[in-house]
């Protein structure tokens, strides 16, 4: 009896200590995104959980992967909670923290819900006990990218493996050029698949191999894994080396302004006002510096297309004659839009985009004759807008431009429907009511889809961080957090087409293709 208690006492602290790697792996993975941003950890923080989800094949297949997942996405989507305190908005506190708790915890498990989906069908693939690891890996890493494929099609997509490495290792972020987000995902993938089977061939029968026969069984995976990260890299290097071509009648002087209108106030009169003032004062100056476009933030003005003509703005607008991308609301029949106006210099309202990816519980509620009441009960917010038209490219006097707001930036395909008629990227977003690592990792999304899509790309913010991105993921200027601000800057509008503009995600299929082919065929 006492040697049984024995043997479940070390196989209860084995199973522990694993546990708690796969949870740090996952956590390394988590500080590999803002504010943190220690990229290089993605490289590896992955390969532990691979490697034991190999080696157990028949434990392990949900608690590995969901500890993996809460320390990768509890850490690199913290900054929902910072929504808490929602006072300001009339939500009691306990209410509010209730509703920060619930939306950080949902999030993590959503995330994790990919990885233990992944590690199901990495058991899948394990049913050949005899497969060739190159041909696991192959297929392990398009079994990643396919379900990153198949999660931004939801209303709750954010952090893909390929955010990771943004704005910091740009040479990588250029084999999204190719392929888009997934491309970056992959490579990521593959090479931690690689690290990993070389742990596996090297523990492989460890008490009976010489340590000369372990080195010569995992050489081949470790080589592969050094040959793939530098001949990755050395593409992604040509890649973000190709001169950008931006003839002078391409030319655009585009201004933006950073009104710097807290949340807490917006809501008010008094933040009415100070949006009008901050706002009318801002445009005035950009079209003394003889800007062409005057861009700003998500809602700037917290009012509808018809209130928006009767302010000091529109009559700025009539005076000056500086076309201006206006942000406020839209009317739909029934509710409103959360929009971006076209408002030329003669006063027309030329055009409008309507944002296309609400968030869920902030501007609509998700299956709203079931817990519509509930929502209602628990908070004041206003969850009732009304999406746009996916892919959907906007006229201006300047030719197509590509249109996001807010949330729309996680969105890869959105932004290259776009671009496939397009030439210049303008986002506006509001992060005012988020914590810092927010913006920031908000920044690092509208750097992957001017990469891309090759397009420059003007991000304009309430609070920060608005910026000047070019075409290869350079930040030329950025704001600073919390500060009115105005900037005005020459941009190009671009109208090639690589090849991920042009066919999309074909990566993904082709290894599906590969790997299923090999699979079938190995005995």
């Amino acid at each position: 009896m006492l040697l049984s208690f024995r043997k479940s006492l070390v196989k209860f602290t084995a199973k522990s200590i694993e546990i708690l790697v796969v949870l740090a792996s996952g956590c390394l993975m988590g500080i590999t995104f803002a504010p943190v941003e220690a990229w290089y950890f993605a490289w590896f923080a992955l390969a532990p959980l691979w490697y034991l989800l190999c080696r157990d094949r028949n434990s392990g297949m949900v608690i590995y992967p969901l500890c993996w997942g809460i320390g990768c996405y509890g850490l690199g989507l913290g900054w929902i909670f910072g929504i808490h305190p929602m006072t300001w908005m009339g939500v009691p506190y306990l209410a509010s923290l209730a509703i920060a708790t619930f939306c950080l915890t949902f999030i993590t498990l959503w995330g994790g819900s990919l990885v233990v989906l992944w590690s199901l069908g990495m058991r899948f693939i394990n049913t050949k006990p005899k497969l060739n690891p190159f041909i696991r890996v192959i297929l392990a890493t398009a079994c990643w990218c396919g379900l990153e494929t198949l999660y931004s099609l939801t209303d709750l997509w954010w952090t893909s493996l390929a955010l990771s490495q943004s704005p910091n290792n740009l040479i990588i972020l250029h084999l999204g050029q190719l392929s888009g987000p997934t491309a970056v995902s992959g490579a990521i993938v593959l090479v931690n698949g690689l690290i990993a089977e070389t742990c596996l061939a090297f523990s492989h029968n460890y008490r009976r191999t010489k340590p000369i026969q372990k080195i010569r069984q995992a050489a081949p995976y470790f080589n592969t894994a050094i040959a793939a990260l530098v001949i990755l890299h050395l593409v992604g290097w040509i890649l973000a080396n190709r001169p950008t071509v931006e003839p002078i009648e391409s030319a655009l002087k585009v201004g933006i302004i950073q009104g710097n209108i807290g949340n807490e106030v917006k809501l008010y009169r008094s933040g009415h006002n100070l949006a009008i003032e901050n706002y009318t004062k801002g445009y005035r100056a950009l079209a003394e510096q003889g800007v062409e476009v005057v861009v700003t933030p998500e809602t700037a003005l917290p009012f509808n297309e018809n209130q928006i003509t009767k302010t000091p703005l529109y009559q700025a607008i009539l005076e000056q004659k500086v076309t201006a991308f206006i942000g406020g609301f839209g009317n739909a029949n029934p509710g409103f839009t959360n929009s971006m106006l076209t408002i030329t210099g003669d006063g027309k309202i030329l055009s409008r985009y309507d944002k296309w990816k609400l968030v869920p519980l902030g501007e609509y509620i998700p299956f709203e004759q079931i817990i519509g009441k509930w929502v209602n009960r628990l908070s004041p917010l206003d969850s009732h807008l009304v999406g746009g038209k996916f892919g959907e490219s906007t006229i201006t006097p300047f030719g197509k431009i590509i249109f996001g707001i807010c949330y729309d930036s996680s969105y890869a395909e959105h932004f290259r429907r776009q671009a496939q008629k397009g030439g210049l990227i303008v986002t506006a977003s509001n992060d005012a009511h988020y914590a810092p690592a927010m913006p920031r990792q908000h920044h690092a999304q509208d750097v992957m889809r001017a990469i891309e899509t090759d397009r420059w790309t003007v991000r304009a913010s309430n609070t920060g961080y608005s910026a000047i991105i070019d075409p290869h993921g350079h930040t030329l200027w950025i704001s600073e957090l919390n500060e009115f601000t105005t900037h005005a800057h020459q941009v190009y509008r671009q109208h090639a087409q690589n090849l991920y503009v042009r066919f999309g995600d074909w990566v993904t299929p082709l290894l599906f293709t590969i790997g299923l082919i090999s699979f079938l065929r190995h005995p």
